[in-house]
C-alpha cells in the first residue's frame, strides 16, 4: 500500500513537471515568435504630415532592427475614424498598429453621434510618440502682422474670414474653435480632407487662415509663403523660437497641442505590448532621430502605456468641453 502511494505521488509529480515545462515552453516560444511577418502602421491622414513622418521614422528603424518589412499605410477620412476603425477591428497580434492622435482618442468621442469603435476600449496603448505645437498661419494678402490685428479684423468682419483645417474634429479644427471662443470672434470653418489640400488654398487666398502642425508648416513659413502669427503652446517652440505664442499675445492660457501615440487593437498580448514599447523608446531616444524630429518641430517623448492612458483621459475631458461649446456634431 505504501509503495503504491509513493508510486502514484511520483507519477503525479512527473506529470505536473512535463505539463508545466510544456506550457512554459509555449509561452517562451510565443514571446520569441513575434514578429514573423510584415508589420503595418496605419496613418489616418494624407502623406507628409506629422503622423506620417513619425510612422516612417518608426518603420525605417524597425526594419533594420526586426528584419521584417514595416509598411506605412495612409487611410485618411472622417477625422481619422476610417483608419482607426480598421485597426480597432484587426487581430491583436502586433502586426497592425495605429498612429493615434488627439482627434481620434480625445475629440471624436464627443464629436460623433455614433462611432463604429470605442476610441479608448478598442485599443491597447503602446507609447506616447511626440507632440507638436499648432501654429496660426494667415494668407499674406490678409494684411495682418500679429494676433491683435487679426482679432480686430475678424471683429470688424464677422463670419467673413475663414479658417481651414484637415477635417472636422481634428486638433486643427478644435484649435480654431478654441481661438474663436477665447478671442470672441466669428470665423467660418472650412474643413478639408487633409492638410495637403488646405495649404494651397491658404497660399492662394481662398481661405484666410489655418491652424496647422508647426512641423508641417515650417517650410512654408521659412519660405515666406505664409505669415505665422503664433504657436498654440504655452512656451515658444525650439524649432521656431522667433514665433510668439498666442498666450503671450493676449490669449492667456491658450494651449492646443497636436500629439501622436502608438496604439494597437485591444487585447494585445502583454509581451508584444512591452516589446513594441521598447522599440519606440529605442527609436525616439536615438540622438540622430531625436535631433531630426526636433528640427522639424516635433518633440519626441516616449513613455509608458499607463502614462499614455492617463493623458488620453485628461485630454478627452478638455476637448470634450470645446466640442460641446462649439456645437459641432457629426454622424460617421
Amino acid at each position: 500500500m505504501q509503495y503504491n502511494r509513493v508510486l502514484k505521488a511520483l507519477l503525479l509529480f512527473f506529470w505536473f513537471c512535463i505539463h508545466s515545462f510544456g506550457a512554459n515552453a509555449q509561452g517562451v516560444q510565443a514571446m520569441g515568435s513575434w514578429p514573423k511577418q510584415a508589420i503595418r502602421i496605419v496613418v489616418t491622414f494624407t502623406p507628409g504630415g506629422a503622423p506620417d513622418i513619425l510612422a516612417r521614422v518608426l518603420a525605417e528603424s524597425w526594419q533594420k532592427t526586426l528584419g521584417v518589412p514595416v509598411l506605412v499605410e495612409n487611410r485618411p477620412g472622417y477625422g481619422g475614424n476610417i483608419g482607426a476603425d480598421l485597426v480597432a477591428k484587426s487581430e491583436p497580434d502586433g502586426y497592425t498598429l495605429l498612429i493615434g492622435t488627439v482627434g481620434i482618442h480625445a475629440i471624436n468621442g464627443a464629436l460623433y453621434e455614433k462611432m463604429s469603435f470605442d476610441p479608448v476600449k478598442d485599443f491597447t496603448p503602446i507609447s506616447f510618440l511626440a507632440s507638436t505645437p499648432n501654429v496660426l498661419i494667415v494668407n499674406k494678402q490678409l494684411g495682418v502682422n500679429n494676433l491683435h490685428e487679426l482679432i480686430e479684423l475678424a471683429k470688424a468682419k464677422p463670419n467673413q474670414l475663414t479658417f481651414g483645417s484637415s477635417g472636422v474634429g481634428t486638433s486643427l479644427h478644435m484649435s480654431g474653435e478654441l481661438f474663436k471662443e477665447m478671442a470672441g470672434v466669428q470665423i467660418r470653418h472650412i474643413p478639408y480632407k487633409g492638410r495637403a489640400q488646405s495649404l494651397p488654398d491658404l497660399v492662394s487666398g481662398r481661405i484666410s487662415m489655418l491652424f496647422d502642425n508647426l512641423s508641417s508648416s515650417l517650410p512654408l513659413i521659412k519660405a515666406s509663403e505664409v505669415q505665422a502669427l503664433g504657436v498654440t503652446t504655452l512656451k515658444r517652440s525650439p524649432a521656431a523660437p522667433e514665433i510668439p505664442t498666442l498666450a503671450e499675445q493676449g490669449l492667456a492660457g491658450f494651449e492646443a497641442v497636436s500629439w501622436f501615440s502608438l496604439m494597437a487593437p485591444a487585447h494585445l498580448p502583454t509581451n508584444i505590448q512591452k516589446r513594441l514599447n521598447q522599440l519606440v523608446r529605442k527609436t525616439l531616444t536615438n540622438p540622430e532621430v531625436k535631433a531630426r524630429l526636433l528640427a522639424g518641430g516635433l518633440e519626441p517623448a516616449p513613455g509608458s502605456p499607463n502614462d499614455l492612458s492617463k493623458m488620453i483621459a485628461s485630454e478627452s475631458s478638455k476637448w470634450g468641453r470645446v466640442v460641446i461649446q462649439s456645437g459641432a456634431k457629426l454622424d460617421q
